[in-house]
C-alpha cells in the first residue's frame, strides 16, 4: 500500500482540459480562440496574458470575449487596452472611408472600402455600421442628399446640380428627389416655389402651436410664444411656397395635434413630412418607440440607435426635429435626469414631461422633474 503523502490527487476537469495547459504556458497561440475566466476576481483574460495564474477550480472558459462579459464577466487591465487599441484603430479606418466616400466621384463601393481597410468586405461593413449607426451605402446616399441641397442652391441648372452631386444620370436622382427634398428639385431650388403649404395657428396649454401640411404630409409643428413669430419662421423655411391660412378641415387637424400636446399618451397616426440625413432618420424614429411618461438619457438614445459614442450627435438630430410632439424628442433628459435642451423652450419640455407623467402614474418621473409642479 502507498503511503498517503505520495498520492497524487485526480485532476479536476478543467485540469483536464486542454486549455488549462496553454493557460498555464501562456501561450500566445490560441489568443482569439477562448478566454478564460475566474470567479473570485470577476474579470476574464487570454491564454497568452502574462498574469498571476488562478487556481484551476476558479477557472470558467469561454469561446469569445463576448460571451464572458455576457455572463456577467468584465476584462482583464490588459483586454482592455487591447480593447481601446482595436476601437481607436477601427476608428481610424471608418474616419478614413468616410473621407473618401464624400471625396469619391463616383463613391466607391463597399469592396474598394474594405480593400483600403485590409479588412474582409463582411468585417468592415460590420464595423462600420458599428461605429457611424449607417452602412457605407447609406452614408454615401446622406453624403449625395447634402451636396444635392448645396448645388440646387448654386449651380447653374437643375442638371448642373445633379452631376455636381454625384449622380451618374437624370433618372437616378428623381427617382429619389422626393426623399430628399421633399418636392421637386426645380421647386426646391426655387425656394418651394409653385408649392401650397396649409398652416394653422392654434393655442394649447404650451402657448401657440402651428402646423403645417405640404402635400405630402405634415411638414411642421412648432410651438413658441408669438404665433406671428412661429408663421415667420414658416415662411422662411418654405419663402416661395404659397401659404394658405386653413379651413375648417384643417383645423380640426389642428385639434388632433392640441389633444396630442394635451393627452401624449392617445399617441397620433400623422403622415409626417420627416426629412434629415439617414442619421437624423434613425433618432427620430427611435424618439417615437419611447412611451409617453418615461424619459431616457441622450446616451441611452445613443445606443438605442446602435452609435454608443455618439450622444453628442444623438443631441443634434433631436435638436434639428422640427415636428414637436409628434416626434416626441421632449422624452430625452440628460445622464443625471434633469431636463434641458429643448428646442421650444426648457419650461415647455418640463411641462410636458410633468404632465405625461400624471397620465402615466406607475412611471417614476426623471430626477429633473420631482417635486416640480405646472
Amino acid at each position: 500500500m502507498r503511503d498517503a503523502k505520495t498520492m497524487t490527487a485526480p485532476k479536476s476537469a478543467i485540469e483536464r482540459d486542454p486549455r488549462w495547459a496553454q493557460v498555464l504556458a501562456r501561450d500566445p497561440g490560441p489568443d482569439g480562440q477562448f478566454v478564460y475566466a475566474v470567479r473570485t476576481t470577476g474579470v476574464y483574460g487570454r491564454p497568452g496574458d502574462a498574469a498571476r495564474l488562478p487556481r484551476p477550480e476558479n477557472v470558467e472558459f469561454f469561446e469569445s470575449a463576448a460571451a464572458a462579459e455576457a455572463a456577467g464577466y468584465r476584462p482583464s487591465r490588459r483586454v482592455a487596452s487591447g480593447k481601446d487599441a482595436v476601437a481607436r484603430q477601427h476608428a481610424r479606418l471608418v474616419a478614413q472611408a468616410c473621407r473618401s466616400i464624400e471625396a469619391g466621384d463616383p463613391p466607391p463601393g463597399l469592396a474598394a472600402l474594405a480593400r483600403e481597410a485590409g479588412l474582409s468586405a463582411h468585417h468592415f461593413h460590420r464595423i462600420f455600421h458599428a461605429r457611424t449607426g449607417l452602412t457605407p451605402k447609406a452614408y454615401a446616399a446622406a453624403v449625395r442628399t447634402r451636396r444635392a441641397r448645396t448645388e440646387l442652391g448654386r449651380a447653374p441648372s437643375v442638371t448642373d446640380a445633379i452631376y455636381e452631386a454625384g449622380f451618374g444620370s437624370n433618372g437616378r436622382f428623381y427617382a429619389h428627389s422626393d426623399a430628399m427634398l421633399g418636392m421637386t428639385p426645380t421647386a426646391f431650388r426655387a425656394g418651394g416655389a409653385q408649392q401650397e403649404i396649409r398652416f394653422a395657428v392654434g393655442q394649447c396649454s404650451l402657448g401657440a402651436i402651428l402646423v403645417a401640411r405640404s402635400s405630402r404630409g405634415i411638414c411642421a409643428i412648432t410651438l413658441g410664444d408669438d404665433p406671428d413669430q412661429l408663421l415667420r419662421e414658416l415662411q422662411d423655411r418654405f419663402p416661395q411656397a404659397s401659404l394658405i391660412g386653413a379651413d375648417a378641415g384643417f383645423e380640426t387637424l389642428v385639434a388632433r395635434v392640441v389633444g396630442m400636446v394635451e393627452a401624449p399618451g392617445l399617441g397620433l397616426d400623422l403622415p409626417l413630412d420627416v426629412r434629415g440625413t439617414a442619421f437624423q432618420q434613425r433618432v427620430w424614429a427611435a424618439l417615437r418607440a419611447i412611451p409617453a411618461g418615461t424619459t431616457i438619457s441622450y446616451a441611452e438614445l445613443a445606443r438605442r440607435v446602435g452609435m454608443p459614442r455618439a450622444a453628442r450627435a444623438v443631441a443634434q438630430a433631436c435638436a434639428a426635429n422640427a415636428l414637436a410632439v409628434a416626434i416626441p424628442c421632449h422624452r430625452v433628459v440628460r445622464g443625471d435626469g434633469s431636463v434641458s435642451g429643448y428646442r421650444w423652450g426648457v419650461e415647455r419640455k418640463r411641462a410636458l414631461l410633468l404632465r405625461e407623467h400624471a397620465q402615466a402614474p406607475d412611471q417614476t418621473p426623471a430626477p429633473g422633474l420631482r417635486g416640480r409642479r405646472n
